[in-house]
């Protein structure tokens, strides 16, 4: 079975759908216009390609994140390669969010880690790295961003 077609299965059961539901929810992103959601919280239409656009934040960060997992442009350009994604939209992006989150729980064993355990503490700080406002072990951010808590995420993944 290739990569992506592990994505595609997984995304449809309840720890795929959860997972996705908390990064969204982690990354300020849920709701109808969440694949199209950039960086600092404006929209873009067009879903055949990642955006690409610098955007500045108040607070003084600068990113090209855009879409519902806040994917860089380098990191996109990266994981769709891999994956043969042809555009942005919402089956390109969870395919590759959960592609980004096997990477990060590999230590743990992978994206089956969440159907034994949940989502630990563990596998939160193992995906930190990913996704700036999950937290480490440490309840921080990786970067020193905002960061939600362990506790709200968990419950976030229960709830789906």
């Amino acid at each position: 079975m290739s990569e992506r077609a592990i994505y595609e299965q997984f995304r449809l059961t309840p720890e795929g759908r959860a997972l996705l539901e908390v990064i969204k929810y982690a990354e300020g992103t849920q709701g109808p216009k969440s694949y199209t959601t950039l960086f600092g919280g404006g929209q873009f239409t067009d879903l055949r390609r990642h955006p690409n656009r610098v955007i500045s934040s108040g607070s003084g960060y600068r990113s090209t994140a855009a879409g519902a997992y806040q994917f860089k442009t380098p990191t996109w350009d990266e994981v769709s390669e891999k994956l043969g994604l042809k555009d942005f939209g919402p089956l390109s992006q969870d395919l590759a969010a959960l592609e980004r989150a096997r990477k990060r729980l590999m230590g743990l064993g992978g994206l089956s880690y969440l159907q034994q355990k949940g989502l630990t503490r563990e596998a939160l700080a193992a995906l930190a790295p990913e996704w700036a406002s999950l937290p480490t072990l440490e309840g921080r951010s990786y970067y020193g961003q905002p960061v939600k808590s362990s506790s709200e995420l968990q419950k976030v993944y229960q709830e789906y």
